[in-house]
């Protein structure tokens, strides 16, 4: 079986309780147990992790090199500033699929760009959960 890693930054464990009417009310421990039940119906086993620190994300990203199949990334706020974690992704040879709950294109400004963008296979914007089961889809096909 394919592993998957879900990585989720700064503030998503907030989710159902931050910003309802952007991020819906249900919580970060419901959704993330929601993608590993899609992940395992579309035949992969996933590992969901958060962190509120750059660092951790570099560390788990370089540790995903060898370890996993594909990656699910929601940097959060680091999206649109860490060139750090830009490159760590750089630095993996497996495929990353940018995530974000809310369109971050028709939000304030400074979330309009993204920095891990062009490193990763794709982005997935405005679908509330339902864009990490799209992402899962988009792994499913990057790794055939």
């Amino acid at each position: 079986m394919k592993r998957i890693l879900v990585l989720l930054g700064p503030n998503l464990n907030m989710v159902g309780i931050r910003e309802k009417g952007v991020y819906g009310a249900e919580t970060a421990a419901d959704i993330e147990k929601q993608i590993k039940e899609y992940a395992a119906r579309s035949g992969f086993d996933a590992e969901v992790y958060q962190s509120n620190h750059e660092g951790d994300l570099i560390d788990r990203i370089h540790a995903s090199l060898g370890s996993f199949d594909g990656a699910v990334i929601n940097a959060g706020a680091l999206t649109h500033y860490s060139y750090a974690l830009r490159d760590a992704i750089a630095c993996v040879s497996i495929p990353y699929v940018e995530v974000h709950m809310s369109n971050i294109h028709a939000r304030e400004e400074f979330r309009h760009t993204s920095v891990i963008a062009p490193v990763c296979a794709g982005q997935i914007a405005g679908f509330g959960k339902n864009s990490y089961f799209l992402a899962i889809e988009a792994l499913k096909d990057l790794m055939k």
